[in-house]
């Protein structure tokens, strides 16, 4: 008479004939613990790129950040107009459409409805280079300080 028994009952019957010694298979069931959170990891990485090539367009955030870098008193007119493309492409993520839009907004400094946008987006699940972001634009008067420039500076890193 036949027996069936479930999948992993069957593999840890198997496992034990093959390791045969008790440290041994305490060995390999280590092992494979291992093996398990490595190709966990693994995969929440790789779905995390996935995740982020989604939400997040890094040509768009380069091209808000530099023109906040290089902002004196207000953006340009080309400055304006990028910024106006991006706030209305709805391929980019929400928040970098709601900083373009601060942005381009600016005038020595971000209005109340800009500031109050990016104090929400800080107090949000926005990575933390895009938190940093909004709380550069949020705070900015007149010029992006040396130290926010710095910051910029290390976002192309």
């Amino acid at each position: 008479m036949t027996s069936y028994i479930n999948g992993p009952s069957v593999f840890f019957l198997q496992l034990m004939r093959y390791t045969r010694t008790a440290a041994n298979f305490e060995e390999t069931i280590m092992k494979i613990a291992l093996i398990q959170k490595l190709s966990v990891a693994a995969l929440a990485v790789l779905f995390t790129q996935f995740a982020l090539a989604d939400n997040h367009n890094p040509t768009a955030f380069r091209e808000i950040a530099g023109i906040v870098a290089s902002l004196n008193h207000f953006p340009s007119d080309a400055d304006k107009a990028r910024l106006a493309a991006i706030a209305a492409d709805d391929e980019i993520a929400q928040n970098l459409r709601t900083m373009a839009t601060t942005v381009a907004n600016i005038n020595h400094s971000a209005t109340a409805e800009g500031k109050a946008a990016m104090a929400e987006i800080q107090a949000g699940d926005a990575p933390d280079v895009g938190k940093a972001l909004a709380g550069i634009i949020a705070n900015l008067n007149h010029t992006a300080s040396d130290a926010d420039k710095a910051t910029i500076a290390g976002f192309a890193q």
